[in-house]
């Protein structure tokens, strides 16, 4: 098998979930471009939100579909309706996820020990019971039919703690701005939710693997970059192509062998 091929998504139906932002939407560019058809899971669908987002590309091998990945009987009717036109799935992204914005409430923003109890059970339930779900309805019908990868989209914030430092010029402005807890404990689920698939599935032939990943450039305050970037080795934040080669990888024979595993991209971030 020629060294292309081995990257080829052809003939492999791939869902991704929460597909419509703005990395999951270039995920699933970035599999169609590689021969796959995409589903996409995603909640508040309109065909106009389609069209701003998926307009450039033909829409042959693409479907955007309503789930709700906190709720199984959602997933499961969106797996059956991927499954009727495509028919049943070779691999599962687990793109979808919430994080506290830098323009929420002071509460949201503030100190852990003032953190809201509501936060954090809606931060959990997206991010790590939503990909649970999506492992039992999606992955479970990888298992039955025998093959399959699973992606698990992680952060760096749940292998290192977020460093408080880079948001002190919120803190300076006046402002008691920190960077929340539940991205960070979410995110590092994800790392033994992987493990623990992908020996449970290893012997259906199923791979599980996370992609850990960094910061992407997206018009954030000039002081919030410059203080990130001073500790990326490469000296920049991402683009948000610059994780599309991984994810094909990590979807394709060319990653057959893999599985268990966290595929870090991020500038160099976790390595001092």
């Amino acid at each position: 098998m020629t060294v292309e091929r081995r990257f080829s998504l052809e003939g492999r139906t791939i869902i991704v979930t929460g597909g419509l932002g703005l990395l999951g939407s270039r995920f699933t560019k970035a599999l169609l471009h590689a021969g796959a058809a995409v589903a996409v899971f995603e909640v508040g669908v309109t065909p106009e939100r389609i069209d701003s987002v998926f307009a450039d590309v033909p829409h042959d091998r693409l479907s955007v579909l309503e789930a709700d990945v906190t709720r199984r009987a959602s997933l499961e009717a969106a797996l059956g309706s991927v499954t009727e036109r495509f028919g049943p799935p070779f691999g599962l992204v687990n793109n979808a996820a919430i994080d506290v914005t830098p323009a929420a409430s002071a509460a949201e923003n503030g100190p852990f020990e003032s953190y809201p109890e509501s936060s954090w059970d809606k931060m959990m339930e997206v991010n790590v019971k939503g990909v649970m779900l999506a492992c039992q309805v999606i992955g479970g019908a990888l298992a039955r039919a025998g093959r399959g990868s699973i992606v698990n989209i992680g952060s760096i914030y749940g292998s290192v703690s977020p460093d408080q430092r880079i948001y002190e010029y919120r803190r300076e402005g006046g402002e008691a701005f920190y960077k929340p807890i539940t991205y960070s404990v979410s995110k590092s689920a994800l790392l033994n939710l992987t493990r623990y698939l992908a020996t449970y599935w290893g012997e259906r032939n199923v791979r599980v693997n996370t992609l850990t990943l960094a910061g992407v450039r997206a018009g954030q305050h000039a002081a919030f970059v410059q203080s990130y970037v001073a500790k990326v080795p490469l000296g920049r934040m991402a683009e948000p192509d610059e994780y599309d080669g991984a994810l094909v990888f990590l979807l394709s024979e060319a990653s057959r062998y893999m599985t268990g595993s966290n595929l870090v991209l991020d500038g160099g971030f976790t390595a001092w």
